[in-house]
């Protein structure tokens, strides 16, 4: 099976899975309604939805965490946006070849996420850890009951130790770590949040107590993180975590600014009108994910938000044909990398430095090749979409690939926007 979207986009057909599935219908009440009380019929539901959906199979112990299919696949599948539009083939598209590894922290008995990841993108391999051997004991059933012992590899961590072991693993390099952190700073903050919740809880919580509990919370937990990713950069592209708190979400992502850590990304995870959580991720690297992945959490105050990876300039009664040409010539003539495609009207291109800049023009007197062959040497990389919209209208996209400098990818798109501008002279 290969990427497939998101089937829960709507409310899940009782009714349907029923028909579907019948252990499903065992635990469906006779007026079609679940109840979601009952432990025994939340785990059947995560069960069924997992065979029905990805032909997995799992076994769950009555006194661990149930995994909700949807919020879990919403996350996996943010993790899947974030690692498309941020790869060395700048396509911003799934590219079915590229080997994935990725690191699960705290897996669970389910270990959904590798299981799901592996489901979904053949290419995909998983290391879970977890501190609780009952955990791990069902982690690896499932792994087995599913024949990808050789696509997940399963390892116990101690509370005090990394939480990012990529030595004690082997691993020199990954492409992702996620994880679905204890919420609560203590039993008494658990019960507490569950007391000031107006109605019950929508699902019967087994979660055992290391499960759900931490000192210091979610916020201290992923802080733990952000420190350890400060000494492995780079080791890991992206590091992620879910979040039950939207207040925790501002605090990270101040914490990691302070660090000087520029780019990131927040997201809100929605399914219908149920819980919510809320998606943060950060990477060493430059190359910058899509705005509708990095930006996708219209709650958080603007000036906390990454830094727009697109810019859009409007220009009404424009000719595109016209503006991709003057836009190409414009480009073509500066000490740049840059490549062009005229049918699809969009075009590639690496820049060192600000070569559009005055003084940069003045420095190099005239235009010439820059000799580098490596866009890893570059300083920003972009991508320009030139479309028409409406029946007089054509629409400029700058997209930021690749770069640290919010500030040089700025000056980059006011030159654009002159230049898009002087072709309608």
């Amino acid at each position: 099976m290969t990427s497939v979207g998101n089937p829960y986009k709507e409310d899940i057909d009782f009714a349907a899975l029923a028909i579907q599935d019948a252990d499903f219908a065992r635990v469906l009440k006779p007026n079609g309604q679940l109840d979601f009380s009952n432990p025994e019929s939340v785990q059947q539901l995560t069960k069924s939805l997992l065979r029905r959906d990805f032909k997995l199979k799992i076994e769950l112990p009555p006194d661990r965490l149930c995994p909700p299919v949807p919020n879990r696949l919403n996350y996996l599948l943010w993790i899947q946006s974030l690692l498309d539009t941020t790869s060395d083939a700048y396509t911003d598209t799934y590219d079915p070849q590229r080997q994935v590894l990725g690191l699960d922290i705290g897996t669970g008995a389910s270990c959904i996420y590798p299981l799901l990841g592996c489901a979904q993108r053949p290419k995909w391999r998983f290391a879970g850890t977890d501190i609780d051997d009952k955990s791990l004991q069902f982690a690896k059933q499932n792994v087995d009951a599913n024949a990808f012992q050789n696509r997940v590899k399963l390892l116990k961590t101690r509370p005090d130790g990394p939480l990012l072991p990529l030595d004690t693993m082997e691993f020199e390099n990954i492409d992702f770590s996620m994880c679905n952190p204890p919420f609560y700073e203590s039993k008494a903050d658990m019960l507490t949040s569950a007391t000031a919740k107006q109605r019950p809880a929508f699902t019967a919580c087994t979660g055992s107590e290391t499960e759900m509990v931490t000192p210091g919370g979610e916020v201290a937990f992923v802080s733990r993180m952000i420190d350890e990713s400060l000494v492995l950069q780079d080791r890991v592209q992206w590091y992620t975590s879910m979040l039950g708190k939207l207040s925790s979400v501002a605090t990270l992502v101040q914490k990691l600014r302070d660090k000087g850590v520029g780019n990131y990304a927040v997201t809100e995870f929605v399914q219908g009108s149920k819980t919510r959580r809320w998606g943060i991720a950060w990477s060493f690297e430059d190359l910058r994910p899509k705005m509708s992945v990095a930006r996708g959490l219209n709650s958080l105050p603007k000036a906390l938000l990454p830094f727009p990876s697109e810019y859009v300039i409007m220009l009404d009664g424009a000719d595109i044909t016209k503006v991709g040409r003057h836009l190409n010539d414009a480009l073509s003539q500066l000490p740049l990398k840059w490549m062009w495609k005229p049918n699809i009207s969009t075009g590639v291109g690496f820049s060192e430095k600000a070569v559009w800049s005055r003084a940069a023009r003045r420095q190099a007197g005239r235009a010439e090749d820059t000799g580098i062959d490596e866009d890893e040497d570059m300083a920003l990389g972009f991508k320009i979409q030139v479309e028409e919209v409406g029946e007089a209208g054509v629409k400029v996209t700058v997209r930021w690939l690749k770069g640290h400098d919010s500030v040089l990818f700025e000056s980059f798109c006011g030159m654009i926007k002159r230049r898009s501008e002087e072709s309608m002279k």
